[in-house]
C-alpha cells in the first residue's frame, strides 16, 4: 500500500511539477513566492513521507509486520499529493470567475465587423475589414455593420451607436455626418469614405484602453505587492517555528511536520495578489459597458478620491453649437421681414453666428434675393446691398453707427447678455429692423450632472476663455460653485495647480486649450465628441458626450476602491484566522487542521476574493441615491 501510494503521489507531483520548479527557482534567488510555499509543503510531507515508508521496510525486514505498524500514521503521500491537485483546482475555479470579468472585453471584440462592401474599379467587392485602407469608399446595407470609421457621401439613414455610446436610440446621417465601426445601420443605404481604419478605428481604441486598463496596476496594487513581499518569507518563518516548536513540545516528527506544512499551504496569499487586478478589470469593464473608457487602473482608482472638479464650458457643460435664442422685432417690423433679411445678409458669412442665424431662417422663412457688395468688418458685423437698399448687421456698437437702436433693443440686448447670448442687430437702410438672439445652449442633463457632484461632496468649478457675464449666467443655470471667466490654456493649468492643493482634482474638457489643465489634472476627463489632442492629454474618455458620466465614473471609482479594500482585508482576515488554527493553536480545544484542507480553504479563499469582485457587475453607476461625500 505505501508504495504505491508513493508511485500515485510522484506521478501527480510530476505532472504539477510548474509549482516545483517556479517555487523553487524563486526560493534560490531569494525572492519566494507563492508557489515557494506550495512547493515546500508538498516536498516536505513527500521527503518525510518517502523516508517513513524506507523505515517501515528496514523496521518489517528486521522485526516482522508488526513493527512497521507503528509507522503507518506516519505516511502523508496523500497530503503531498491533494496539496497540488487542490491548488489546481482552485485556479481553474478562479479562471472560470476571471473568465466572468472579461466578459465586456469578449462582448465588444465580438462586435467587430470582419467583412467591408468596398467600392473597386466601380464595382462593389467583399473584402476583409483588415483590406480596407483610408480613402476607400464602402457601402453599408440596413441591418449590417459599419466596418470602419467614415464619413457619409451618399444616402440617408439611422445608425445604431449603442455599442460606442450605450444610447439604444439610432442616430439620424446625411451626408457629411461621420460613423463608426461597430455601429449598426439601423435604416437605409449609405455610402461612405473611410477615414480611420484597423487599429485606429474609435472601436479599436475602446479596445485597447481597456485591456491597457487590465494590464495596469493601481497605487493600492502596491500595498498587496509589498504586503506579498515580506508575508511569504515570515510564513516559512513561521512554519519552521512551528515545527520546532511543537518537537520541543514532545510530539512526533510526524504531527509536528503537518502543523508546520499545514501553515505553509493555508497562507499562500493567492486571494491577496487577485485582490485589485481582479477588482480592476471588472471595473474598467464595467466603465466600457457605459462609454466610460479608463486608459489605466491608476485613473480608475483616482476617480473615486476626487474632490474638485473643474469643467470647461463651451461643449462640456454647452452643447458647443451656437442656436438661436430669441427673435425680438423692432417697432412696425414683421418678424419674416427680419428673419429674410438675416438670411440674405448673413447666408454668405462663415462666422459661427452667422450658421446659426442661417440655419434658423432656412427652417422658418427667407427671401431668396442675393445681396451684392458683401463685406465684412471684423469685431463687428457684415454689409452689403439688397435691391438697392443697404443692409447692415452686428454687434450693437458696428449697427449703431449706421442705424439709432430702439431703447426697447437695447434693454432686450442686456437681457440676454446677462442670460450668455449675443445680441446681433439688423437694420436696412437707416432702419433698425430688430434684434436675434444667438447663444450656446447648456445640455440638457448639464445641471443634473452638477447636482449629482454636489450630492458627491465635490465641489464644481468652471474654467472658460468666455467672458465673465456669459460664464456666470451658464454657472447660474447648471449650479457650478465658483467661475473663472477670460482663461487662456496656460492659465487654466494653473488654476487646476491651485486647485489640486485642497484635494484631488478632476479637469473636465474636450478642445485643444483644455490639454494643458487635462494633462495637469489628478484625472483627465476627455469628452469624446472633443478633439484627439483632449483625449491623448486625458485618463478618462467619457465616449457619450454627457456631463453625467463624470458622476458616474466617480462613483465606480469608489466601488472599486471599496471592493478592493474588502478583498484586501478578507484576504488577510482569512490567513489571520487560519494560520493559528493550521499552526496547531486550538489543538488543545480539540480543533486539528489537515494540510489538505488547508490547501482546499486556500482555494476557495481565492474564489471568493473573485466573486466579491465581480458583485462590482451589480453597482448601478447611474444612481445617486447612495451617495455620499468623502470622508475628510
Amino acid at each position: 500500500l505505501g508504495l504505491c501510494e508513493l508511485a500515485l503521489t510522484g506521478i501527480l507531483l510530476v505532472i504539477h511539477r510548474k509549482f516545483f520548479i517556479s517555487g523553487f527557482r524563486s526560493l534560490f534567488h531569494l525572492a519566494p513566492n507563492m508557489d515557494s510555499l506550495i512547493a515546500i509543503g508538498s516536498s516536505a510531507a513527500f521527503i518525510y513521507s518517502t523516508a517513513m515508508l524506507i523505515a517501515m521496510f528496514s523496521a518489517a525486514s528486521r522485526e516482522g509486520m508488526h513493527a512497521a505498524a507503528v509507522y503507518m500514521d506516519e505516511l502523508y503521500f496523500e497530503t503531498a499529493a491533494m496539496i497540488p491537485v487542490l491548488i489546481t483546482v482552485g485556479k481553474l475555479l478562479e479562471a472560470i470567475s476571471k473568465g466572468r470579468t472579461t466578459d465586456a472585453l469578449k462582448g465588444l471584440m465580438s462586435l467587430t465587423p470582419k467583412t467591408a462592401n468596398v467600392i473597386r474599379d466601380g464595382s462593389e467587392v467583399t473584402v476583409p475589414v483588415e483590406q480596407v485602407a483610408t480613402g476607400d469608399l464602402f457601402v453599408v446595407r440596413p441591418g449590417e455593420s459599419i466596418p470602419v470609421d467614415g464619413v457619409v457621401t451618399e444616402g440617408v439613414s439611422a445608425v445604431n451607436e449603442s455599442a460606442i455610446t450605450g444610447e439604444s436610440i439610432p442616430v439620424d446621417k446625411t451626408p457629411g455626418d461621420t460613423v463608426t465601426a461597430a455601429t449598426i445601420n439601423s435604416a437605409g443605404f449609405i455610402k461612405c469614405r473611410a477615414t480611420h481604419v484597423g487599429e485606429d478605428t474609435t472601436f479599436a481604441q475602446i479596445i485597447r484602453l481597456m485591456r491597457d486598463a487590465a494590464a495596469t496596476k493601481a497605487p493600492i496594487a502596491k500595498l498587496a505587492d509589498r504586503i506579498s513581499l515580506y508575508f511569504v518569507p515570515a510564513v516559512m518563518a513561521v512554519a519552521l517555528v512551528t515545527t520546532i516548536v511543537w518537537l520541543i513540545l514532545g510530539r512526533g516528527m510526524g504531527f509536528a511536520l503537518a502543523r508546520g506544512i499545514c501553515v505553509l499551504v493555508v497562507s499562500c496569499p493567492c486571494a491577496l495578489g487577485l485582490a485589485t487586478p481582479v477588482a480592476i478589470v471588472v471595473g474598467s469593464g464595467k466603465g466600457a459597458q457605459n462609454g466610460i473608457l479608463f486608459k489605466n487602473a491608476a485613473a480608475l482608482q483616482t476617480a473615486g478620491g476626487i474632490r474638485t472638479v473643474a469643467l470647461d464650458k463651451t461643449g462640456t457643460i454647452t452643447a458647443g453649437e451656437p442656436v438661436v435664442r430669441e427673435v425680438v422685432c423692432a417697432s412696425g417690423v414683421t418678424e419674416q421681414e427680419l428673419i429674410g433679411a438675416a438670411y440674405a445678409l448673413e447666408v454668405k458669412s462663415e462666422h459661427p453666428l452667422a450658421r446659426a442665424v442661417t440655419a434658423y431662417a432656412s427652417a422658418a422663412y427667407h427671401d431668396e434675393s442675393e445681396v451684392s457688395d458683401f463685406e465684412v468688418s471684423p469685431g463687428g458685423g457684415v454689409k452689403a446691398v439688397l435691391k438697392g437698399e443697404s443692409l447692415v448687421a452686428g454687434n450693437e456698437r458696428f449697427v449703431s453707427a449706421q442705424a439709432a437702436i430702439p431703447a426697447e433693443l437695447t434693454e432686450a440686448a442686456e437681457r440676454v447678455s446677462r442670460e450668455g447670448a449675443t445680441a446681433l442687430f439688423f437694420a436696412r437702410a437707416s432702419q433698425v429692423l430688430g434684434m436675434i438672439a444667438v447663444g450656446d445652449e447648456v445640455k440638457a442633463d448639464s445641471a443634473a450632472a452638477v447636482k449629482e457632484l454636489h450630492t458627491l461632496g465635490v465641489r464644481t468649478v468652471l474654467l472658460t476663455g468666455d467672458h465673465e457675464k456669459t460664464a456666470s449666467a451658464v454657472a447660474e443655470t447648471v449650479g457650478v460653485d465658483e467661475v473663472f471667466a477670460g482663461m487662456l490654456p496656460g492659465s487654466k493649468e494653473e488654476m487646476v495647480r491651485r486647485l489640486a492643493e485642497g484635494g484631488r482634482v478632476a479637469m473636465v474638457g474636450d478642445g485643444i486649450n483644455d490639454a494643458p489643465a487635462l494633462a495637469r489634472a489628478d484625472l483627465g476627463i476627455a469628452i469624446g465628441a472633443g478633439t484627439d489632442i483632449a483625449a491623448s492629454a486625458s485618463d478618462t474618455v467619457l465616449m457619450k458626450n454627457s456631463l453625467r458620466d463624470v458622476a458616474a465614473a466617480i462613483r465606480l471609482g469608489r466601488a472599486t476602491y471599496r471592493n478592493i479594500k474588502q478583498n484586501l482585508f478578507w484576504a488577510l482576515f482569512y490567513n489571520v484566522l487560519l494560520i493559528p488554527a493550521a499552526a496547531g493553536v486550538y489543538v488543545p480545544l480539540g480543533i486539528t487542521m489537515n494540510p489538505m484542507l488547508g490547501a482546499a480553504a486556500m482555494s476557495l479563499s481565492s474564489f471568493c476574493v473573485v466573486m466579491n469582485a465581480l458583485r462590482l457587475n451589480l453597482v448601478d453607476i447611474y444612481d445617486p441615491g447612495r451617495d455620499r461625500p468623502l470622508h475628510k
